[in-house]
Order: structure tokens, then C-alpha cells, then sequence
């Protein structure tokens, strides 16, 4: 038997193959929506805005080792391809997973994902489903680390948009989770990470011998 949520998506699927054709995008300048002072920035603009996005920024493995650290956090995920990598920088006392059980999600204070790509007008991350190992495991946890190589940068939302391709989920991330819809009262963590941060990774360069 189908679950609900099949149930639904069978029949949005069902409602779009009636469809003779898709309606085509409406035809506008890909920059309309960005202000004019926003369009251009390089990696020192993306480092202020991820500082106005409360973004802490780590530029080295061993200074986001040593704020885990200080943090005195337990246990926390990491992407499998990743691991390898971070372990030496982070404290043995630190149980670090590589595997995201799904039911017991309160088991791992922070998280350590890939991000695709950052966005240098919003100080934004993008997170696309294909480089995302366990996408619970960028979401779920109060702390999350998205690690970027610092060259995979678009310089306005709207260069990033027209560029997703056809990935199944993609999550843009401006700073950590919070909204004040509850008696005006601001709170952190309700709807993602209570903490966002970003490591700069170089991607490791291939040689013509090989990776």
C-alpha cells in the first residue's frame, strides 16, 4: 500500500502529464530582481556577507577542530568523503559518525556536509541533493558545517537559479534557523541548524596520471 506522501505526488505527476506542454518561463533580464550594488563581488565580498548572514567562516581545518572544540560538543555526523580529512583536526574526545541514523537524529549535535556552490550577493550556501551525503544530516543537528571549495562561487541569486540543473532538492542556507512568528519572540533552530558555519576546502586538483 502507498503511503500518503506517494499518494500526493502520484497525483500532482498525473495532473502535469494531462498538461499539452509546460508554461514556458516568463522572458526577463536574469539580473531584475538584484540591486544594482549587489551585482558584483568576489571572495573577500562573500566572506563580509557570510559575516552579515551570522555565518562563522573557518579557513582552515584546524581552527573549525579547535571551535568544536570549545563548543564541548559529544558526537556529530560527517560526510563519508570528508572524514578522512577532518578527523586528525578534531578533538579525539569528539565521536565523529559517518553514518546518519535516521531514527535516532538527536544523537548528533553538529553536522559536516559538502556545499555546492555560495552565492556572493546573499552570503547564501547552496546545498544540491547529488553532493549532499545524508541531507538530514546538514539540517537536523544544532550545528551544521558546510564545507565549500571557495572557487565554486555565483555572483548573484539569480546566476545561481538558471544554474541548478535538474537536481531533485536543492536547500539555499543564509545563516542559521530563526524565526519570530510566535508572539514576535525571536528563536533559533526551529526550522534548521541553531548555528551555521562554513569551512573553505580546496577540491583536491587530478593530475593526468590520475585523481
Amino acid at each position: 500500500m502507498t503511503n500518503d506522501r506517494e499518494k500526493v505526488f502520484s497525483r500532482l505527476k498525473a495532473s502535469l502529464d494531462r498538461l499539452p506542454a509546460r508554461t514556458p518561463y516568463p522572458d526577463f533580464p536574469a539580473d531584475v530582481a538584484t540591486p544594482a550594488d549587489r551585482r558584483e563581488g568576489g571572495l573577500s565580498v562573500f566572506r563580509q556577507r557570510l559575516a552579515e548572514t551570522s555565518t562563522r567562516l573557518f579557513e582552515d581545518i584546524a581552527s573549525l577542530g579547535r571551535w568544536l572544540g570549545e563548543r564541548n560538543v559529544l558526537s556529530g555526523y560527517c560526510d563519508p568523503s570528508l572524514a578522512a580529512i577532518l578527523r586528525p583536526a578534531i578533538p579525539p574526545s569528539i565521536r565523529l559518525s559517518t553514518n546518519f541514523d535516521r531514527q535516532r537524529p538527536d544523537d548528533y549535535q553538529f553536522g559536516i556536509t559538502r556545499a555546492s556552490a555560495g552565492i556572493v550577493e546573499t552570503g547564501s550556501l547552496v546545498l544540491k541533493d547529488r553532493d549532499t551525503s545524508d541531507r538530514l544530516g546538514a539540517v537536523a543537528p544544532w550545528i551544521h558545517v558546510a564545507c565549500l571549495d571557495p572557487g565554486n562561487l555565483y555572483a548573484t541569486l539569480a546566476d545561481a537559479l538558471t544554474d541548478l540543473g535538474d537536481d531533485p532538492a536543492v536547500i539555499l542556507v543564509s545563516g542559521h534557523s530563526q524565526t519570530a512568528d510566535v508572539e514576535g519572540i525571536m528563536i533559533h533552530g526551529v526550522h534548521g541548524p541553531g548555528e551555521q558555519a562554513c569551512l573553505f576546502m580546496q577540491a583536491e586538483k587530478k593530475t593526468e596520471n590520475g585523481p
